[in-house]
């Protein structure tokens, strides 16, 4: 998986700033279930999956952007509660979504490791060069500064609060779950 892929998920969109999102419809309902803020694409369909086999049921395999991916956990958690609430199947999608993007968070981190390595190789203005132009040809974005980061984290927040709060949750759950999903450098 990919974070620079271009494929569409079910159930997801992006932000303006880049970070990816996941929603639900309740069957049955007109209510929407908020499953969280992501930082891939892939992270925010496999909560939309989870939430999709928790809801439905078994059936809905061949519905899913990831068949192939969804937790045993959660496969054994409908069987055994097959009327599972929509807030147990959007407590169990914002699980599996933060799991996949711990995973990504992991292995980039071990792919900047080696990076670094290659890069002490060579001297440190050549390097600087080297990375400036692999962003810029990659058409990656530059992360905030420093008070930057915590506009950023404002935004994020009213954005995460305001889309959890249209979803009829209430202020204190919406609140914690924005609180977790944009965390400020200040905490």
């Amino acid at each position: 998986m990919s974070s620079g892929s271009s494929k569409k998920y079910k159930g997801v969109r992006q932000r303006k700033w880049g970070k990816w999102v996941s929603e639900i419809r309740v069957p049955g309902s007109p209510e929407r279930l908020w499953l969280g803020t992501y930082a891939t694409p892939e992270a925010a369909a496999v909560a939309h999956d989870v939430a999709f086999y928790c809801l439905r049921g078994p059936l809905s395999l061949h519905k899913l952007n990831f068949p192939d991916m969804l937790p045993s956990s959660c496969v054994q958690l409908q069987r055994s509660r097959p009327d599972m609430s929509p807030r147990s199947a959007q407590a169990a999608a914002s699980e599996a979504g933060m799991a996949v993007d711990a995973k990504n968070v992991i292995e980039a981190e071990g792919r900047n490791n080696e990076e670094e390595e290659e890069k002490d190789s060579v001297g440190e203005e050549e390097a600087l060069t080297v990375e400036v132009g692999e962003a810029v040809q990659n058409d990656e974005k530059v992360r905030p500064n420093e008070g930057e980061d915590d506009d950023y984290h404002q935004l994020c927040y009213q954005d995460c609060l305001l889309d959890c709060l249209e979803q009829n949750n209430d202020m204190d759950f919406c609140s914690l779950t924005c609180e977790a999903q944009c965390p400020s450098s200040l905490h």
